[in-house]
């Protein structure tokens, strides 16, 4: 066997299909476009059709087999329809990538409870109900793996994001405990944990003194880029090198919770 080929056995994703909840995002998308080139057939979700359009049409100029569909992750029965056009266009699902978020920045005081509600109901209440809907496809089908998206400040306190936050170190809780409880169906649950990959929802964030702290607490003193998420992910989401991963929290944030001082 080559090397290749023990790559691609390890690590390929070929014939597989996965959905990938806010994909059109950036994050969402690279993602997207990592998982498809390892083999899998992408479901691209979100809640604008052009965008989905659009982030298939680049998935497609890579050779990547993608289609799409919209979602409303706060509507368990768009979640359902989501499911079931998967369905329809794929014909199973091996794999939910939960990458749907949003974000606000202010002081603690300043949260507004409304804010509050909307941040938990997309990133926790999204999640939770995504992993649902699909577990229930899952365990009919002799199992899956999902990959919720989790944050640096799942672990450690960052100003100005506390609904953020809170709602992150709740994904990574509520992951650990789906994973305990549907092993036995064969399926596997982990997260990933992003550091630092400014995107267009937290650059308003990035003052002078905020961008000092993130290197000074940043051991590789850089920002990440989207595309050095892609091999934690396929690693997770790989029915062989990932086996016998499950309920794990994979930081890739350049040592940022490691640091010391």
């Amino acid at each position: 066997m080559s090397s290749s080929e023990f790559l691609s056995d390890l690590f390929g994703l070929e014939g597989q299909v996965a959905v990938v909840v806010g994909g059109a995002g950036a994050l969402g998308l690279c993602l997207s476009t990592g998982i498809g080139k390892a083999g899998a057939k992408i479901v691209v979700a979100d809640m604008n059709a052009e965008a989905c359009q659009k982030a298939v049409a680049q998935l497609e100029q890579e050779g990547i087999s993608a289609t799409w569909a919209t979602v409303n992750v706060t509507d368990k029965d768009s979640l359902r329809q989501l499911l079931a056009e998967s369905l329809k266009i794929t014909g199973k699902v091996d794999m939910l990538v939960n990458c749907a978020g949003i974000n606000v920045g202010n002081a603690f005081v300043e949260v507004d409870p409304d804010q509050w509600d909307k941040i938990m109901a997309v990133n926790l209440k999204g999640t939770m109900m995504a992993c649902q809907v699909f577990i229930e496809s899952m365990e009919t089908t002799g199992g899956g793996s999902i990959l919720n998206i989790g944050s640096v400040n799942s672990a450690r306190p960052l100003s100005r994001v506390f609904a953020y936050a809170a709602s992150k170190a709740a994904v990574v809780n509520l992951t650990r405990n789906i994973a305990q409880e549907v092993a036995p169906a064969n399926i596997r649950c982990n997260a990933i944990c992003p550091g630092f990959f400014p995107a267009e929802q937290n650059r308003k964030l990035l003052d002078e003194k905020r961008v000092e702290n993130i290197m000074n607490g940043t051991p590789m003193k850089r920002y990440g880029n989207p595309a050095e998420l892609v091999g934690a992910a396929i690693l997770l989401l790989s029915q062989k090198a990932g086996s016998y991963i499950t309920g794990s929290i994979v930081y890739v944030d350049g040592g940022f919770t490691a640091s010391w001082f």
